[in-house]
């Protein structure tokens, strides 16, 4: 992919943690350790995960405690009630993404390999703003996955012309 579209790194205005436990309290709730230890990892890099790699994830990091598969799901749901992270469905499941101080963006989803690149481009959110203006619409946010085929799993499918006959 082409380096103009590509997203840089991100610097969130406050850690995750401080904030997912700001959201947790004006909802009468509380930052337990099992909470805390999901939202480290989800956190500790970015990548698009689901719950089960998440739960992988966490059974390679954590010996000594465990994690329940419940505090897990119900964690996902409320991260992305607190705007921490966003939910999109790919091949019947639900996948994750950081959204909490993250750069608007979009995503190209390969159907042969499955991974998902992220992109932006000012064109994209000029048509939108256009777009948005000729229905008299505010937008807010946007979001668009282009599906297809990347170039590596095109290209493991094309066979090369036989020139030698």
């Amino acid at each position: 992919m082409s380096k103009q579209y590509q997203l840089g790194p991100i610097e969130p205005p406050e850690p995750p943690l401080l904030r997912f436990a700001e959201y947790l309290r004006s909802q009468g709730k509380r930052m337990t350790s099992q909470r805390q230890i999901i939202v480290n990892e989800v956190f500790s890099h970015h990548d698009h995960f689901d719950a089960e790699e998440l739960m992988n994830h966490l059974r390679e990091q954590i010996s000594s405690r465990e994690v329940s598969r419940p505090t897990v799901y119900r964690t996902l749901g409320e991260l992305v009630e607190a705007g921490l992270l966003h939910r999109m469905v790919l091949r019947d499941r639900y996948v994750y993404e950081h959204q909490y101080g993250y750069p608007e963006h979009d995503h190209l989803y390969c159907h042969v390999c499955h991974q998902l690149f992220e992109f932006h481009t000012d064109a994209l959110v000029k048509i939108r703003e256009a777009v948005a203006r000729e229905y008299r619409f505010t937008p807010t946010a946007h979001r668009m996955i282009i599906m297809g085929i990347c170039e590596k799993c095109r290209s493991k499918h094309e066979h090369p012309s036989n020139s030698a006959k």
